[in-house]
């Protein structure tokens, strides 16, 4: 499997897994799903909008890339998250709502990277204002493996509700090579 091929897999395992996680997490009451269950994040909510400030601000500096790829654009609509823990979205189905658009965001600029561009390197500066020069591929594997840390904290506090994600493993999208 080649880097972008990878990439790709990744944005598709995202929106799967997110499409899984949020259908499970709209089976509780929004009390429930705000309730402080001293996770990182605090609750359910906070741990979700959390993964969608931080895909926020990774997406938002992914638009400065040379590439400058037109699928980032939309990006553009949303202002910049302050916080960390910045709370979004206060309901589920709003959060659900900009979550699935997110995910639309992000497959079609994995459809549209280049294994050319994931060797560029991506100048951005942090939330603190300090300036970094990082490897492209090797930052869209931070920003797809945060967001699979995050999943795993928030499918975790829905098991301890009573609500079981399912299968969570990216093995199931995988392709078969005996196939």
């Amino acid at each position: 499997m080649s880097r972008i091929q990878h990439v790709r897999l990744m944005a598709t395992y995202n929106e799967w897994m997110n499409s899984s996680l949020y259908e499970a997490a709209m089976k509780l009451s929004d009390d429930e799903l705000a309730a402080d269950r001293k996770a990182f994040f605090g609750s359910i909510l906070g741990t979700l909008n959390h993964i969608v400030v931080a895909d926020r601000i990774w997406l938002g500096r992914f638009m400065s890339h040379p590439a400058n790829h037109a699928a980032l654009l939309p990006v553009r609509e949303y202002p910049a998250p302050v916080s960390l823990d910045e709370v979004l979205y206060t309901d589920i189905r709003s959060l659900a709502a900009h979550r699935r658009v997110l995910d639309d965001i992000i497959l079609a600029w994995a459809m549209a990277v280049t294994e050319t561009d994931l060797d560029q390197t991506l100048h951005y500066t942090n939330m603190k204002g300090v300036a970094s020069e990082r490897n492209f591929f090797s930052l869209l594997m931070h920003f797809f493996n945060h967001q699979t840390h995050h999943r795993g904290q928030a499918t975790t506090l829905l098991f301890q509700a009573g609500i079981d994600v399912g299968i969570t493993d990216l093995l199931v999208n995988i392709p078969d090579q005996m196939r």
